[in-house]
């Protein structure tokens, strides 16, 4: 069965699972961050949670921040807020969605390089930039920027013309 046959007895189109998929990798980045940003200014307004919930205040050192608080604003306000706002404009159908992703991939990728210079490696951090680098991805097969389907197909012609 060729790859069209397959889209069309699952019903999905390849649009659809770009777009199904954008907006599961934004709601995920919305939600952690903000959550990451809650923790790190609970952790730097309370004490007693700071030993719990975030990093080690040595991390900090030869930065320009003295506890976590503002690292949490800004990860839960910019990429959390950068990342929620694309999941809704996609979720409506907004023209500026695929905008929007673009934006809030990028700004993953900066959020991410910007902290491997401040504090050392963490796991998270390849998670959150293998999630940014998709949103790019992503973006650029919803604009058609990659051609991989009409790869796919021109594949599968050739291979179904050879056999003939």
């Amino acid at each position: 069965m060729t790859d069209a046959g397959m889209a069309h007895t699952d019903g999905m189109s390849p649009q659809r699972a770009i777009r199904i998929t954008l907006l599961t990798v934004e709601g995920f980045v919305a939600v952690t961050a903000l959550a990451g940003g809650i923790a790190l200014m609970l952790g730097a307004l309370i004490p007693d949670l700071s030993l719990v919930i975030t990093p080690p205040t040595e991390y900090l050192e030869g930065s320009s921040f003295s506890s976590y608080l503002v690292p949490g604003l800004v990860l839960a306000l910019v990429l959390g807020g950068v990342h929620g706002l694309a999941f809704v404009l996609l979720l409506r159908r907004r023209p500026s969605a695929s905008f929007a992703a673009a934006v809030a991939g990028y700004a993953a990728l900066i959020w991410i390089f910007v902290q491997m210079m401040v504090i050392p490696f963490s796991f998270l951090q390849a998670v959150y930039f293998i999630a940014g680098t998709v949103e790019l991805g992503l973006v650029m097969l919803r604009l058609g920027l990659l051609p991989i389907a009409h790869a796919r197909q021109t594949r599968s012609a050739r291979t179904s013309a050879s056999t003939t």
